[in-house]
């Protein structure tokens, strides 16, 4: 059975709205890096992308479990002998909590040009606002990812 391709004129991309207030970071990516891909669409192709946006607010109050901010350590390599940095993912969650998110679901996504071409569609706010009214986003909800308050 030969691989299905869709055409251009079936790839229909919709807007999606993630509050993360209070979302689990690691749950509420790999559902984001789902929508970004197009896994949910029954035109999904791996080899193109059928994904549609994803827009992600309040960015700042997103949430890590355990002792994930003092213990899970990002690296960062520059590229010579001995540029090897190393940060706890608290400390990047309260500096850059955008990109620290941004930076979880790229890891998700596939590591060539079609994985840098879906990150594109991917918006990340830290506070409640974004400028992205024009396209009537839809809001997502990710209810099994919130963090547990008992």
């Amino acid at each position: 059975m030969p691989t299905y391709t869709p055409k251009a004129s079936e790839i229909v991309r919709a807007w999606h709205v993630v509050d993360a207030d209070g979302l689990i970071l690691g749950r509420m990516a790999t559902e984001v890096a789902a929508i970004l891909r197009g896994k949910h669409k029954p035109t999904f192709a791996p080899h193109m992308d059928t994904g549609d946006h994803v827009v992600i607010v309040n960015a700042d109050r997103i949430v890590l479990t355990g002792a994930k901010a003092t213990d899970k350590m990002v690296h960062d390599h520059s590229g010579y002998p001995g540029g090897l940095k190393s940060r706890a993912y608290g400390d990047i969650l309260a500096e850059r909590s955008d990109e620290a998110v941004r930076r979880t679901i790229r890891g998700m996504l596939p590591k060539n040009r079609l994985g840098r071409q879906m990150i594109t569609k991917l918006k990340v706010y830290r506070g409640p606002e974004h400028p992205h009214e024009a396209q009537q986003p839809q809001p997502l909800v990710i209810e099994h990812a919130r963090a547990r308050t008992s």
